[in-house]
Formats: C-alpha cells, sequence, structure tokens
C-alpha cells in the first residue's frame, strides 16, 4: 500500500521542523541532551516528554536553539507549506480555488479586513485613527493578529456556470461569492477567509488567553459565515495544551504537531495525571493531529 499524501506531508512537516535550521532540536541542561527545544527548562515532566517527542521525530543535538521569535516564524512556515501541500489533493471534496498565507509576519497591515467577512474593519480602523475617542469606547475588540490563513477566492461567472447556466445578471446579484458582484473600487479582494490558524510554537497562559480572546473577536466581528478558527501547537505540557484546547465557544479544535508521539512520550512518564487529561482531551474532541487538521478544513 502506497503511502498517503498526507502522511507524506505530515513527514515532510517534521523533516522540516527538525532540519539543521530548524526550531526542533535536542539541547543540553548540564552535561547531558536532555529536553528538546520546546521545553520549559523548569518543568521535569516537560523535559522528558519533549525530549521523547523530538527523538520520536529524528531531531538532532545542538548546542544552542533559535532565538523565541524565529522558532515561532519557522513553525508558522511549516504549518503553511503542510496545508499547501495537502489542501489542493482535496478539491474534489471542497472545490478551491484555496490560497494559503503566512500573514504572521506583517503585523503592521490588517491582514483581515483585505477579505470578507472582515473587509469592514478597515473602514473601523480608519475611523478610529481619525477619531482616536473612539478607542475608548471600542478597546481591542475589533484587533485580531492572526498567524496562518486559509482563503478561498471568489468565482467567476464561468466558473459557475462551467457545467449549466446557474447565474445570469437577474439573479443572485449581491453574494460576493459571485466574483462580479464585488466592486471594482474595493478596497478589499473578492476573497473569503474560510480559516484563521493561530500557531503557537508553546503555550503559556497569556498566550492561551490571547488566542482565546482573539478567536472571540473574529466571531464577534464577522460579516457573514464564521471561518475556521483552529490552534495549532507543539507545546509538551498536557496542563499548557489544556489551557487552550479545553471547553468550547472560540476555539474550533486544537491541533498538536505530532500527537500520537505525544501520547507515546507522556505514556513513558507515567504521570496518570497528564495521562488521564489528554485521554479527556482527545476522546473530547478537544485536541487532534496536524495531519487531521487538512481534512478538518475540508468542511
Amino acid at each position: 500500500m502506497n503511502t498517503s499524501i498526507i502522511s507524506r506531508a505530515r513527514k515532510q512537516f517534521h523533516a522540516d521542523l527538525t532540519s539543521s535550521d530548524g526550531p526542533l532540536c535536542l539541547l543540553k541542561d548540564g552535561d547531558q541532551f536532555c529536553m528538546a527545544s520546546n521545553a520549559d527548562r523548569s518543568q521535569t515532566t516537560s523535559k522528558a516528554v519533549s525530549l521523547s517527542n523530538a527523538k520520536q521525530l529524528g531531531a538532532a543535538p545542538r548546542l544552542s536553539k533559535p532565538q523565541g521569535q524565529t522558532m515561532g516564524k519557522l513553525f508558522e512556515q511549516a504549518v503553511r507549506d503542510f496545508l499547501q501541500t495537502c489542501l489542493p489533493h482535496l478539491y474534489h471534496v471542497r472545490p478551491g480555488p484555496w490560497r494559503v498565507a503566512n500573514v504572521g509576519e506583517n503585523r503592521r497591515e490588517d491582514q483581515l479586513a483585505k477579505y470578507y467577512p472582515y473587509r469592514h474593519l478597515d473602514d473601523l480602523a480608519h475611523a478610529v485613527d481619525e477619531n482616536p475617542g473612539l478607542l475608548a469606547v471600542l478597546g481591542n475588540l475589533y484587533m485580531v493578529s492572526p498567524d496562518v490563513l486559509v482563503i478561498r477566492d471568489a468565482l467567476s461567472d464561468d466558473a459557475i456556470n462551467k457545467t449549466e447556466n446557474v447565474v445570469d445578471g437577474f439573479s443572485a446579484t449581491y453574494s460576493p461569492v459571485r466574483a462580479t458582484n464585488v466592486p471594482a473600487s474595493s478596497n478589499s479582494e473578492p476573497a473569503f477567509i474560510h480559516a484563521v490558524i493561530s500557531c503557537k510554537w508553546t503555550m503559556r497562559s497569556d498566550r492561551a488567553q490571547n488566542t482565546r480572546s482573539e478567536a472571540l473577536n473574529l466571531i464577534r466581528n464577522r460579516k457573514g459565515r464564521t471561518p475556521h478558527i483552529v490552534a495549532v501547537t507543539a507545546e509538551p505540557s498536557i496542563s499548557r495544551i489544556a489551557s487552550i484546547a479545553l471547553g468550547t465557544g472560540d476555539i474550533d479544535t486544537t491541533y498538536h504537531f505530532a500527537l500520537p508521539e505525544l501520547i507515546t512520550a507522556v505514556k513513558e512518564t507515567c504521570n496518570d495525571e497528564a495521562l488521564l487529561m489528554l485521554d479527556t482531551l482527545v476522546t473530547g474532541d478537544r485536541l487532534r493531529d496536524i495531519s487531521d487538521l487538512p481534512i478538518d478544513l475540508a468542511i
């Protein structure tokens, strides 16, 4: 049986992360290589789980790890590349065209405001610039800084009418799904945000809270259907994963960059509390593997 496209893409995803310039490596704490670059040095379990996880993925020893922000950027790029590889092969399940954009490096510009259902946020930002007093009322409720976006282009009439005459000049004249309905003078692209992906190399309580707050802002501020809102993390600590994965109402699902390997690593620690929480997250549909993400996005 041939290896599947997603399995090959997952393997390449991990190869990118463990490459000589990737973010995942084995590090010393003292004289021994006893943890990975995503571990918390102050937590014994985090060090043990990260080490096992990284070894299973083929990570190599290094004397030092990349800087924190660099690791986050490399992780975002790897997630983007993984989705770019997988999604085109799901067009028969969820027709495209799709684009995957890593926008985490360009936070000075409002990336969401370029696309439906958030193009009105650009007008709101201009209004705040012209009248700073509005900020006291709005706060930061309209501000979201995504890492990776999955974008679906609007359709031309030729594409919609490919097999039969579905639309004409008398009907469906308002829906932006139809590219001809988007004014040529519009600053936004005739495209939609299908998914907003928050990439967290590691999780701390403040990062979990920020991700949840941004998810709620995405839900509140849309003018149209809510996109998929997911988080992808390489965090080895189960309690920290739980800080973002537990509960409903904001994040669709949290995805671990190597869930089967994480399960093996946690079992090796014989930490019953961590094992119970991990089982709760997985069986409760709150935590999945990165390889599940392309399939879930096809819904």
